[in-house]
């Protein structure tokens, strides 16, 4: 019985490039690319768990990741072919057809993947980043070798090429610091005390809690507008997105308005005066 179960099992199938395929050769294959892949996973995932308890940067583990995927793709296909006796050389052609397909049908899949690597490798653009591209506002989750992927502040996930991350205009809120500037600005009425606008917004914006005490806010007196003396002020917070900017910026409103009108301060609004002529000229006809 054994001896019929080997006899099969080296049975030829097929000869390519005057090599003979087996059936045991066809049947190790599927099983030795199934637990490689595993394994490669495993070895994987257990490298960037320990990078990560050591607490190296998130960009450095995932590239790291990428890098052990491809080349264990690389090890498995090579492996693959010398199992069943196939050299490497016998796909030469077959590569120069593939390389020449990927010239002309696959010029955004090169771009886009060519670009993947530099992102991960320069890091311009970094995980956990809050981006700003054609209007659109959120943070990178994945960087992928083809896309990258963005959760917008509404919750709505973008796939967005890589290649258009490096080609276009892109705001990184958070490239080298977590710093972010924000203003407020208020008119009031002419004929009010600008030194105590400007005290009392100076006070008012340095006790929120989320503003650095450095760089200090400053409160500029900005115009003298149509209808308000404008004034500005400028506070530094740290935050990953524009909603923390938001949200102090509303905070300093609602003091601003409750503390002007304690102090008697008129926040101006558009006026617009109409002068009527009250003179009527009747005019008579002589026949």
């Amino acid at each position: 019985m054994l001896e019929q179960i080997i006899a099969v099992l080296e049975m030829t199938l097929f000869t390519f490039n005057e090599r003979p395929i087996t059936v045991w050769a066809v049947l190790m294959i599927p099983t030795w690319i199934i637990l490689s892949l595993w394994l490669s996973r495993v070895v994987i995932k257990t490298i960037s768990s320990r990078l990560s308890k050591a607490g190296k940067d998130p960009n450095l583990i995932h590239l790291v990741e990428r890098i052990l995927f491809v080349l264990s793709l690389a090890v498995i296909f090579l492996t693959s072919l010398s199992m069943i006796n196939i050299p490497i050389t016998a796909f030469a052609f077959l590569s120069g057809a593939i390389a020449i397909g990927f010239g002309f049908g696959a010029q955004n899949i090169i771009n886009n993947f060519i670009s993947g690597w530099i992102l991960i490798g320069e890091k311009p653009i970094r995980l956990g980043d809050f981006l700003e591209i054609d209007g659109a506002k959120g943070t990178v989750e994945q960087i992928n070798t083809r896309s990258t992927r963005i959760r917008r502040v509404d919750g709505v996930h973008m796939l967005i090429p890589n290649s258009k991350l490096l080609e276009n205009t892109v705001v990184n809120w958070t490239l080298r610091d977590k710093l972010v500037r924000g203003s407020v600005s208020v008119g009031v009425a002419y004929g009010s005390d600008v030194k105590l606008v400007a005290k009392l917004m100076q006070e008012i914006t340095a006790k929120q809690e989320q503003v650095l005490p450095s760089p200090a806010a400053e409160v500029f007196f900005q115009d003298f507008g149509d209808n308000a003396l404008v004034f500005e002020s400028y506070f530094w917070i740290n935050s990953k997105a524009d909603g923390g900017i938001r949200k102090v910026s509303s905070l300093i409103r609602f003091e601003i308005d409750e503390v002007f009108k304690q102090h008697g301060i008129e926040i101006a609004f558009p006026q617009r005066d109409v002068h009527l002529d009250g003179a009527i000229h009747i005019v008579r006809s002589k026949s």
